[in-house]
């Protein structure tokens, strides 16, 4: 099953929702401001992404410049932070399976399909 993980109020996360619409399959839609990912969570999908937490997290958001921007931060509290704020993370993200990709460009979420 697909999942995005979306942000109603992000351009970029609507059209990734756009794109899942029209494709024609199935999928759940997630609105992780909404509701948070837990640790665990937040872990299985940076595994499935195959990155590292700090490439996942929004380094411009004004949290992240104020409060955390200038620490040495190991992944774990990196990880903690953005569920914390979950306005850190980094969107859409598309997950399915075993494998998911950031929707930044929209496009990519086709490799997904």
């Amino acid at each position: 099953m697909l999942r995005i993980y979306h942000n109603t109020r992000c351009k970029k996360s609507r059209e990734g929702l756009e794109i899942l619409e029209n494709s024609g399959k199935d999928f759940e839609i997630r609105e992780y401001l909404k509701e948070p990912l837990s640790e665990s969570e937040l872990e299985k999908l940076i595994n499935k992404l195959e990155i590292t937490p700090i490439q996942l997290v929004r380094k411009n958001e004004k949290i992240w410049k104020e409060d955390y921007k200038d620490k040495d931060l190991s992944d774990k509290e990196l990880i903690t932070v953005m569920v914390k704020h979950p306005k850190l993370i980094e969107r859409p993200v598309v997950e399915k399976d075993d494998k998911a990709v950031i929707g930044r460009p929209p496009s990519d979420i086709e490799k997904m399909l």
